[in-house]
This record gives C-alpha cells, structure tokens and sequence, in this order.
C-alpha cells in the first residue's frame, strides 16, 4: 500500500522483452540498501515487484494484463517516472490510500497556468469517473491529488508548484495519457451498497420497500 506522496523520480535505463513479461531497469536517487527483492514498489502509479535490486537502483517486471491497462507499455529508456516505496505501518498516511492497482487511464484534454500553479482537466473512462468525487481523492500517475471540478468523464486537479517539481506531471501536455487509480473507499462503499441493491443499475436508490426488505423499516398498519 501507499500514500500517493511521490518520493522522487526514478530514470529508466533499460526496458528487456520477454515472454508476456516485460523488464524495467530503473536508477532511483535513494538509498534502497533495506530494500528486498520481493518487496513491492510504486512506479507511475502502477504496483510492481522487485527482481532484481542493489542500493540505488532496481529492476521490475510488468506483466501483458499491466501494459493492456496502464501506460507503462509506452516508456522508453531515459524517460523519469514517479517512484514511491511502500508505506511502514508507522509511517504517516500525508495523501491518501494508494493500492497501486490502475482502474483505468485517462487522457489531458486541459493545461492551464494557475500563476505558478497548473489546472490539468483530465478524460476518463466509467470505471473511474463512476467513482469522482468534487473535494476527493484521485492518483494520477502514482500522485495523490485532490479532485476539482467533476462533470461527466471529465474531472479536474489543481496542482502546486511544490507537486509540479517533484513529479513527472510537470510535463504533462494535452492528449498525453495518464494511469488513474480511485479511492479505494468508494469501491468498498459501492459494494457494500450494491449487496442491499443500491448502486449503479436499475435497483439504484434507497426506498421504504428496500428498507422494510431488510428489516430496517416496519411499514404502519391500515386500520
């Protein structure tokens, strides 16, 4: 699990083909030296497993169904890209819950200067947009970010420059695709209700007969 708070940019040295696996070599400005190979690691917002580590450098291994959903089958080598460690359980949780799962990816359609701040406007697809929330969490190539304006597929994220510096979303440019992960707490709200027939479909909303089915209403009786 992580939070979101990039910790630096890692380089990418090398990328190998193989057999539906496809290996990442990256050069990463921290001490990995208590690191273990197994250990699991966040690059551009996707969850991936160490094979191969020494102190400042690793290697990883993203499987076909990873390329199909998240932009990791388009780096090349000398590309930057966001890095984080997975969280100790004593850490502090500064972003938001990040499990590194990609739901989805989206593409840039807006960049506007904020004065020394950024507003990128972003197009998903529903397995994200179903879950945007105006105030809530989004990870947008491994950052948390705090969501803008949602309207439809189309959300927005108002970025500092402090995030601008440390990411790779400084480079950001219109029709560029980003990897999407929603808030792990909306997906277990959406299952949780969709057990009692609340949620996305033709069941959606809450009624007196809903309640009364499961005991949380006992209609009055006609006298």
């Amino acid at each position: 699990m992580f939070t979101g708070l990039v910790e630096c940019t890692a380089q990418i040295r090398a990328l190998r083909p193989g057999r539906g696996i496809r290996s990442i070599s990256l050069e990463v400005p921290l001490d990995l030296s208590e690191s273990r190979i197994g250990d699991s690691f966040c690059i551009q917002g996707a969850c991936l497993t160490a094979v191969e580590l020494s102190a400042h450098a690793l290697t990883v291994e993203v499987s076909q169904e990873t390329l199909t959903r998240t932009t990791l089958g388009a780096l090349r080598a000398g590309r930057r890209v966001n890095f984080e460690r997975s969280l100790r359980l004593s850490d502090r949780l500064g972003g938001h819950l990040v499990m590194g799962h990609v739901d989805g990816t989206g593409s840039v359609i807006g960049r506007d200067n904020e004065g020394a701040g950024v507003c990128f406007r972003i197009r998903t697809e529903p397995a994200v947009s179903r879950y945007l929330v105006e105030k809530g969490s989004i990870c947008v190539d491994g950052v948390s970010l705090t969501l803008g304006v949602c309207e439809g597929d189309v959300f927005a994220v108002h970025l500092i420059p402090h995030t601008l510096k440390g990411t790779t979303l400084e480079l950001l440019q219109v029709r560029d695709r980003v990897n999407l992960e929603a808030d792990l707490i909306g997906k277990y709200v959406e299952r949780m209700l969709g057990r009692y027939g609340v949620g996305p479909g033709p069941q959606q909303g809450i009624s007196k007969d809903l309640l009364a089915r499961h005991g949380f209403y006992e209609p009055e009786e006609s006298s």
